[in-house]
């Protein structure tokens, strides 16, 4: 056991989920300037989408909304920073709690609702962080739909406005239709509602690389509709899993589970069903798309595993927050070693 698992087991598990977050957020900005950067060797390097990533391995969006940590999760080993869920407009998300650990299944529960302060804001913090120089990472944006934002015209015209003021400062753009926790967002991922917000987006952002995330909860035909489209529409990769909202199979005990209540799920449950849905984009579209895998990875050997499967690049949250600071660096050098 790592220090940083007894401190996860005996002093973290009793502070708010979502407060340990912020704490460990505001101690990784302040450390950054002193932290070593740990570039990952030249064996991990990966091109795709235009792009090179010094590790397959990124940080997936929810970590870092408003790009606050940006350099020193870079510093960690990061091959990729993705932040956001970023909105048009800046917004608080749901009520508190909603943040929960499920420690015996190394797992989340979130109903955060895309709390962030918005794109103009964040915009502007990007563009600061690009001023200073080189990120040391690549640095993607996930934009979502704003609350307020009702119908097809309001919500077409709320992604535009993310995509315009953020694009300019992301290395990837992703459309993020596949969060549980936004009252009909999970509707979006249907083509018909799909292809014109994308096709706006990409209007927006010209030729930013753009991908799309879907949720492991979505079945084949859906899968299988939505990797059609990306091809169809020349997206440029696919972001599998977000997380879900299954309780199937947990370890927890039950009444833990239900006092975590409504939202969605991530971490190691949702291995299986995050395999699954990466075969299934393989099996479809083969090496046309940039298959970023994420869901339940929380080690070099499912990174591996995905990698091996077909996904081009992987991602991590909760693995990440119950692996600790040095799990980046960790998993970039078990992977090297191979």
């Amino acid at each position: 056991m790592t220090l940083y698992d007894a401190l996860f087991r005996h002093v973290a598990v009793r502070v708010p989920a979502e407060r340990t977050h912020r704490i460990g957020l505001r101690a990784l900005r302040a450390a950054t300037p002193v932290l070593p950067h740990r570039v990952p060797g030249p064996a991990l390097a990966v091109s795709a989408m235009g792009l090179e990533f010094a590790s397959p391995l990124g940080v997936a969006a929810g970590y870092d909304k408003d790009a606050e940590g940006v350099r020193g999760l870079a510093r960690l080993g990061f091959g990729a920073v993705e932040i956001g869920t970023v909105t048009a407009r800046p917004q608080p998300g749901n009520p508190r709690p909603r943040l929960f650990r499920l420690p015996a299944d190394r797992a989340l529960v979130n109903r955060m609702g895309f709390n962030n302060a918005g794109a103009d804001a964040v915009a502007a913090r990007l563009a600061a962080l690009r001023r200073e120089g080189p990120l040391g990472t690549v640095l993607g944006v996930n934009i979502g739909k704003s609350k307020a934002a009702t119908g097809p015209d309001e919500t077409l015209a709320d992604y535009r406005w993310s995509a315009r003021t953020l694009g300019p400062y992301a290395d990837y753009v992703v459309v993020n239709v596949s969060s549980p926790n936004t009252p009909g967002l999970r509707d979006l991922q249907g083509v018909d509602a799909l292809e014109p917000l994308l096709a706006a987006v990409r209007e927006e952002i010209g030729p930013t690389p753009l991908l799309v995330k879907i949720t492991a909860d979505l079945d084949d035909d859906g899968v299988d509709a939505v990797a059609d489209l990306a091809v169809g529409s020349g997206l440029d990769g696919i972001v599998a899993t977000n997380t879900t909202v299954s309780r199937a199979g947990l370890a927890s005990p039950a009444e833990v589970v239900d006092a975590a209540g409504a939202g969605g799920l991530s971490g190691a449950p949702l291995v299986e069903p995050a395999r699954a849905v990466l075969a299934r984009l393989v099996e479809r579209v083969g090496g046309r798309l940039c298959l970023v895998s994420v869901g339940g990875i929380d080690s070099a050997a499912e990174a591996r595993r995905r990698l091996e499967a077909g996904a081009t690049l992987v991602q991590s949250y909760t693995g990440f927050v119950y692996g600790g600071p040095a799990w980046p660096g960790r998993v970039n050098a078990e992977l090297a070693a191979g």
